[in-house]
């Protein structure tokens, strides 16, 4: 019934929207947004992938996100993939899951230091590469809480995959107050579409804070789909970029 719930929500407060795009190493994302002229780069330079016998390499996985006006952030993402093994012939690389969205704060809470839930939306689409995927579109609701303890954050999507099918998306993110500068993180998530195809999703790992603005991860998932099992390891970094400030070592610890 919660999830029904969710779906509909979802599905009355926007149309043609995409899945929350991740922020590392997750799969989901939070409730907050880059203030105007700020600049975040989300940037995965090893994502090794094992999905039953074939194995790929994700390198780069690259997302940019642009602060705008009135607590509305620009996001930009996609993926260069190697097929390492598998049906394919090894090697084969090509640029894939291109997506552009549009995330908007409705609610400011405890994660803008304020009290209570904080809540957002995305929308998007999916764009068409080389490679021969098709477009898509979706609707993704979040809900961020934060505590002493850390901070935890539900996604909950509706979209038009690739394929063409109806799908959803449950998730939930929790982060831990951690030791210092490093926190423990952890994700699960379940996917289901209109054609039968399903995913359960577990991913733990480590975030470490090197200075303000630079972040680096360190995850592994694992996951089951209807027909195999899927093993995969995160690396990556986030860097913010304040608004009036070049890109350069000078400028990553002045971030969020």
């Amino acid at each position: 019934m919660k999830a029904k719930l969710c779906i509909a929500v979802v599905v009355v407060g926007a149309v043609w929207l995409v899945p929350a795009h991740a922020y590392r190493p997750f799969d989901g994302t939070d409730a907050d947004v880059l203030d105007r002229g700020d600049m975040e780069l989300e940037f995965g330079y090893l994502h090794y992938l094992r999905e039953g016998s074939q194995r790929s390499l994700e390198t780069p996985v690259a997302v940019m996100n642009f602060g705008l006006l009135n607590k509305r952030e620009l996001v930009f993402e996609g993926r260069v993939r190697t097929l390492l093994s598998g049906n394919a012939e090894p090697h084969q690389t090509g640029f894939t899951d291109a997506a552009i969205s549009l995330k908007q704060l409705h609610r400011e809470g405890s994660l803008q230091e304020g009290s209570g839930p904080s809540i957002a939306s995305e929308c998007g689409l999916l764009l068409p590469v080389l490679s021969g995927e098709r477009t898509g579109a979706g609707c993704a609701v979040i809900v961020s809480q934060h505590g002493v303890a850390g901070a935890v954050h539900f996604n909950g999507a509706v979209s038009k995959n690739r394929e063409g099918s109806w799908e959803r998306f449950l998730g939930t993110i929790v982060e831990g107050a951690g030791w210092g500068p490093i926190r423990p993180v952890g994700e699960v998530y379940a996917v289901r579409d209109s054609a039968g195809r399903h995913t359960e999703s577990a991913l733990a790992g480590m975030a470490w804070t090197a200075r303000k603005g630079l972040t680096f991860d360190i995850a592994v998932r694992k996951a089951r789909t209807e027909e195999h099992a899927i093993s995969e390891i995160r690396i990556g970094l986030t860097w913010a970029i304040p608004a009036g400030r070049s890109p350069g070592p000078a400028s990553a610890g002045t971030g969020e």
